[in-house]
């Protein structure tokens, strides 16, 4: 599968490289004082300093939750989503969504949770039961 790029403001580079290196455990590559990149999760990511970046997005209602319009992630292997999950926990990071299990028993199981970076971005974990059904109706 191809790789994308993504860049995305944050509000604070020291903040950021804790969140996405130390916690989230994303490799780093290039930097500069005002953006880093790092791997995440097989993709290149690049947080660009921006200190007055404007409010959050707004949310649209899905299966009950407000999730946040503006927001990317990655799908990872089952147990490697519960691990992120437990350890996301442990540190008390800021959940908009706590993990939860969504179509359980259906086409499409699959994990979900959303959490904020410290400048306020929103990302999405999700794991598939069956990975083929990433795009099932």
């Amino acid at each position: 599968m191809p790789s994308f790029h993504l860049a995305f403001p944050v509000n604070d580079l020291g903040k950021a490289h804790i969140f996405y290196h130390d916690l989230l455990g994303c490799p780093l590559g290039r930097t500069s004082d005002r953006w880093i990149d790092l791997n995440f999760f097989g993709h290149q990511i690049t947080a660009h300093l921006r200190s007055n970046e404007e409010e959050p997005a707004d949310t649209n209602a899905v299966d009950g939750e407000q999730v946040p319009v503006r927001h990317f992630g990655a799908i990872l292997d089952w147990d490697d989503w519960e691990a992120l999950s437990e350890k996301l926990k442990a540190a008390g990071a800021d959940f908009i969504i706590q993990p939860r299990v969504r179509f359980r028993g259906k086409a499409g199981e699959q994990g979900t949770f959303f959490v904020r970076d410290p400048s306020g971005n929103a990302l999405e974990f999700k794991t598939f039961r069956d990975p083929t059904q990433i795009f099932a109706k």
